[in-house]
């Protein structure tokens, strides 16, 4: 095979030679010429090939196969051949005056060396794909292509390269493709035809080739490929190809994230670095999962200075290597410390002087939280009303808090912790400076005690998946997207607003952990069975984004909705807070719980139904 690039630059070189002496031999009639002519040719030679060579390397004929000679080749191949006819013409002006060479020859020779230097690499073409044609009846694994696309001509290229795989055809819902080649591949029919062309053609593996394939288009498809039995793999998505993450040649498994994550999202980065750039920034829980995120974001955009308070020693020096090892030159401070710590709380902030923070520190597994009520109250709502506090009186310019789905009507301690935290925020707001804004959004797919790892845990362990309840839904989005947004929503934010996620639509717990056992090869009953173990206290089975007295009205930003909030009684705010202290001081867990309810009127616990309000589901499309 000719793959070497020596043999490449020494053929090319030889056809230069060759098409010089060809087109002096041509010029008399293809007898040999008179000496004083023939003497001169053979002069110039040395200076012909000198030139052109010099040429053919300036364009880049030698950076690319034979094997893949394109369009863009020939086209090379005719510009380094034009422009080395004229630049051969004045090199031999200042050499001899062209005196003893034809002038003839120098129209001839171009046009001989275009045929000379393209046809060998066309004829290789044609015989490499010709080959590779022929591979059906030699072997390779048998595959099928879903999508006709950009993404799955792309990938149909890269796998004509490998012999190891066998491309039977493609499918797509363009009725239009249908009996089109593509590379000398056709496309078969529907992706709904994909059972019964897995029958027919001995199909051993689908790959689903649609990088911009949204999460209902990837459901669909993969049941379409579940139901046809065979293997099936997809490309990466077009998020992670842009983001230079992967190359489309990637083909892996279906994950849980191609079905429940969305479409990529554009954000305005120029604004998002605008508000950030040059400050100093504060990320306190920024060792957990939506807070090492967002450091990660942050760390790109030009700030001044980075600070991570965190508890935990362990998820600080993660962050920590992590964000040192991509960004050498970041400014970065990372310290351990308790929220709850009004001493450390308050030296990072005049030591440090932060003028933006992301309050991510919070407790939030559900069940936890609901039997240790204390524990829930001091770290999401004493813990929030003294980062807030330090950075009204350090005149911070912006503090964002991140807050849950679950602060609407909610039925758990922890999710009233969360709307008690709002309105702490919102309190502080009427007379201070500081904007603090709040962004609201659902579950995160595989952050720290989420459902996602707990699944994959128990299928990797044999099962049973433990499930809730089959009618429990929930709200996901990717860890990446909800930090983009948070960001975003601190830079657009004025103060006092509550950020709603959109979050797409819910999905059922037990079609995700379904998904999960078929993604991970085994089936739903005969290999890994399914339990039901009912609502665990503080949990529902829908939740909300915003309640019913907030008007949801949108933004700028499709991703981003902002919610009427409801005004709070500062005063009465901050009485509660003080009860609230000396209760959790006390441990008086039994007072702690009245005050959460008094502070927040809408909670309901068993004992305490709470006030009965409107359910508004949260749909696309809501103004």
């Amino acid at each position: 095979m000719i793959n070497s690039r020596n043999i490449v630059i020494a053929h090319d070189l030889l056809m230069v030679a060759f098409a010089w002496t060809f087109a002096l031999f041509a010029r008399f009639n293809f007898s040999v010429p008179p000496p004083e002519y023939l003497a001169s040719g053979l002069t110039a030679l040395p200076i012909v090939v000198f030139v052109q060579g010099l040429l053919l390397w300036r364009f880049g004929l030698y950076r690319g196969l034979w094997r893949f000679a394109s369009l863009r080749d020939l086209w090379n191949i005719i510009r380094s051949v034009g422009i080395g006819g004229l630049s051969v013409t004045l090199a031999l002006v200042l050499f001899n005056r062209l005196e003893g060479i034809p002038r003839s020859i120098l129209m001839l020779y171009p046009v001989f060396l275009l045929l000379l230097l393209g046809g060998p690499r066309l004829c290789f073409r044609l015989w490499k794909d010709r080959t590779l044609n022929l591979r059906q009846f030699t072997g390779g694994t048998r595959v099928l292509i879903i999508g006709a696309g950009e993404g799955g001509e792309t990938f149909l290229r890269e796998i004509l390269r490998d012999p190891n795989y066998l491309p039977i055809g493609l499918v797509d819902d363009r009725k239009a493709l249908a009996r089109r080649r593509i590379h000398g591949v056709p496309v078969l029919g529907i992706i709904e035809a994909v059972p019964s062309l897995v029958q027919r053609y001995q199909i051993e593996l689908a790959v689903i080739a649609i990088p911009s394939a949204n999460n209902l288009e990837m459901q669909r498809i993969v049941e379409i490929c579940e139901g046809a039995g065979c293997a099936f793999r997809t490309v990466p998505r077009l998020q992670d190809i842009v983001a230079g993450k992967l190359m489309l040649r990637e083909v892996r498994q279906v994950a849980i994230d191609d079905l429940l994550g969305r479409t990529a999202i554009q954000l305005d980065w120029p604004l998002m670095q605008r508000s950030l750039a040059s400050k100093v920034i504060l990320v306190t829980g920024g060792g957990g999962s939506i807070g090492a995120e967002l450091c990660r974001q942050i760390a790109r955009l030009g700030i001044s200075q980075l600070l991570i308070f965190d508890q935990s020693e362990f998820n600080l020096y993660e962050i920590e290597r992590e964000l040192r090892a991509a960004h050498p030159h970041l400014k970065l401070i990372c310290r351990m410390g308790d929220v709850c710590d009004r001493a450390a709380v308050e030296h990072m902030f005049s030591s440090f002087k932060p003028q933006v923070v992301f309050h991510a520190a919070a407790y939030k597994h559900v069940p936890l939280v609901e039997i240790q009520v204390r524990e829930g109250v001091r770290n999401n709502v004493l813990g929030t009303h003294l980062v807030a506090s330090a950075a009204v009186g350090a005149a911070c310019e912006t503090v964002v808090l991140i807050s849950t789905d679950k602060a609407v009507r909610p039925g758990s301690v922890m999710g009233a912790t969360k709307r008690a935290a709002e309105m702490v925020c919102q309190a502080l707001q009427h007379n201070a400076a500081t904007r603090f804004i709040t962004v609201r959004f659902g579950n995160v797919l595989g952050s720290a005690g989420s459902v996602v790892p707990l699944f994959q845990q128990q299928i990797e362990n044999g099962g049973p998946v433990t499930v809730t309840h089959a009618e429990a839904s929930r709200y996901f989005m990717t860890i990446p997207e909800a930090s983009q947004l948070i960001l975003l929503a601190g830079a657009v934010g004025r103060g006092g607003e509550i950020f709603v996620l959109e979050m797409g639509e819910p999905v059922n717990i037990k079609y995700l952990a379904e998904q999960m056992i078929r993604l991970s090869g085994h089936e739903v009953g005969s290999d890994i069975r399914i339990v039901f173990t009912g609502l665990r206290p503080g949990e529902k089975l829908q939740e909300e984004l915003f309640h019913a007295e907030e008007a949801l009205v949108p933004t700028r930003y499709d991703k981003l909705r902002l919610a009427g909030h409801r005004d709070v009684d500062a005063e009465h705010v901050r009485g509660v807070l003080r009860r609230l202290h000396d209760a959790c001081e006390r441990f008086d867990e039994a007072t702690t719980t009245q005050l959460l309810q008094e502070l927040v009127p809408e909670f309901k616990t068993p004992e305490n139904p709470g006030n009965p309000t409107v359910v508004v589901p949260f749909k696309r499309g809501l103004p």
